[in-house]
């Protein structure tokens, strides 16, 4: 892995963390966005939105554009029971099981769920029906 580039983003009054190991694909902290809807529990935000059927199509489609490496049999399998009371996906489910790489979650300090760009804006369009990273609560948005 090259080095990691670290910077802030500013929108709604959150510090949203990004980084990028190639100055071409930006992960931006989910973990951060869904401090916009809950402070104090932000992975339950993030659990909720991976349970989503929408969500989980979404994913699965960045997935096979941009991960060959992606389990495509067992997100099939993972499909067919998205809907049920008992369905749970958590960050770290999706990406073991799957072997994602749109997704990833670090652990210590500076831990938390991060994702490539294109899905972070398509949580924060979840989090506030605002478009919270395009054109409307999130529109203020500065680097460091």
């Amino acid at each position: 892995m090259g080095k990691i580039i670290k910077d802030t983003i500013h929108a709604k009054g959150i510090d949203i963390g990004i980084y990028t190991t190639n100055f071409e694909n930006e992960f931006i902290s989910l973990t951060d966005i869904a401090k916009y809807r809950n402070e104090d529990a932000p992975r339950f935000v993030i659990q909720n939105w991976m349970r989503n059927c929408n969500t989980l199509e979404f994913l699965g489609v960045w997935e096979e554009l941009y991960n060959p490496d992606f389990n495509r049999v067992q997100f099939e399998a993972v499909k067919n029971k998205v809907g049920l009371n008992r369905f749970v996906m958590t960050q770290t489910k999706w990406i073991t099981q799957m072997n994602a790489s749109g997704i990833v979650s670090k652990a210590g300090r500076y831990g938390g769920t991060y994702a490539h760009s294109d899905i972070a804006m398509s949580f924060a369009a979840w989090i506030s029906p605002e478009n919270p990273m395009g054109n409307g609560a999130f529109v203020h948005m500065t680097g460091n």
